[in-house]
């Protein structure tokens, strides 16, 4: 299972230099990621009891992202462990006036399932799984 996001880059996430600016990625990475477990289980999820902790956020800069570009994430789990998921992500670019997109970014986070009522780290739920297998 995969999930194509399309950004929306504000101004706000502009640099002095006119890209956007490094740190915002990992906030891209998080609206990506929300909209994968939209798809993935509803907006009607109970995240308190089922939800999740990011772990670890990890990104490798290939070229810089303009504000005139047209940016798509691409997120797929990479895998599924006992208590957590990988996410990978493939942030694409297609410069305006052009049709060609090229990688901007690729970033893997890891996630912990963590119930957050009972304040512990609990089972990938089996829903998931079976989805993501």
């Amino acid at each position: 299972m995969h999930n194509n996001y399309q950004v929306e880059i504000r101004f706000a996430d502009i640099d002095v230099m006119g890209h956007v600016n490094n740190a915002v990625y990992f906030s891209y990475f998080e609206q990506a990621r929300i909209s994968f477990f939209n798809e993935l289980v509803g907006k009607d999820w109970d995240w308190y009891e089922l939800g999740i902790l990011l772990a670890r956020n990890e990104i490798d800069y290939k070229q810089p992202v303009l504000m005139s570009d047209h940016v798509i994430i691409r997120t797929r789990c990479e895998h599924v462990g006992n208590t957590s998921l990988v996410f990978a992500y493939d942030i694409y670019r297609t410069p305006k006036g052009q049709t060609e997109a090229t990688i901007a970014a690729q970033g893997k986070s890891v996630l912990v399932c963590f119930d957050y009522k009972k304040q512990q780290k609990i089972k990938v739920p089996a829903e998931w799984k079976e989805r993501l297998a």
